[in-house]
């Protein structure tokens, strides 16, 4: 099949992956947002527990990213909902970010690329950083201590959100994994917090422009804040 060129407005498109067709959404900056030249992908939690680019935490990390003029594409992994093939342990999900990204740099040159993932997304994006040399990696809970991560090489502008009262993920494992990497990053820790940022995704929003912002291409102003 042939590959669709990036949309003028949002929307959901079907991409090429490495065993068959991948869903993808793109969304665009609103209308009254100062555009960076920047395009982020954002990966979603495991598949065989539900995960999908639908999930909360992956929208409202989309949603963040695009109130600072950032255009963002979410995709299921292989095996969730339209994605074709099985699960793979995150193996052939990194390929499926790479077509991903593969696309993206073909028809948005110039433009850097962000990679955003949250749990297993996290761990995806984080073995595919290597390769891929996303400008800025945004990580959110990292499941250090239930994947391998030995010999991620992240970029140089990454931040790392944690959860402090994280049931899944051992919020302490992330801490001692990041202590003993050589690798810079910006840790935020979010105090009563679980995995899954029950009640907490509006502080997830703050916690992430505030990471990001002193990182974009154009200096931006504060974002507009959530309408009571």
């Amino acid at each position: 099949m042939h590959n669709p060129p990036f949309p003028q407005q949002s929307g959901a498109l079907t991409l090429a992956g490495p065993v068959g067709p991948l869903d993808v959404v793109v969304d665009l900056p609103e209308a009254d947002v100062a555009v960076q030249p920047v395009v982020a992908i954002v990966c979603h939690p495991l598949s065989t527990e539900g995960g999908s680019m639908h999930n909360k935490v992956v929208t409202m990390a989309a949603r963040s990213l695009r109130d600072l003029g950032i255009a963002t594409v979410r995709f299921n992994f292989r095996s969730v909902g339209e994605s074709a093939g099985t699960f793979d342990n995150g193996v052939g999900e990194q390929d499926d970010l790479k077509a991903v990204a593969a696309w993206v740099r073909a028809q948005r040159p110039g433009q850097a690329l962000w990679l955003a993932g949250f749990s297993f997304g996290a761990y995806v994006s984080l073995r595919a950083a290597g390769e891929l040399q996303p400008t800025t990696l945004i990580s959110i809970a990292p499941p250090a201590g239930r994947w391998g991560f030995d010999g991620v090489q992240p970029p140089a502008q990454w931040l790392v959100i944690q959860g402090e009262e994280d049931e899944i993920v051992d919020p302490q494992a992330v801490y001692d994994w990041l202590d003993g990497l050589d690798a810079p990053h910006e840790l935020v820790r979010m105090p009563d917090t679980s995995h899954f940022f029950h009640r907490k995704v509006v502080d997830l929003r703050g916690a992430l422009i505030h990471g990001v912002k002193q990182w974009l291409p154009n200096p931006a102003p504060d974002a507009a804040p959530d309408p009571a």
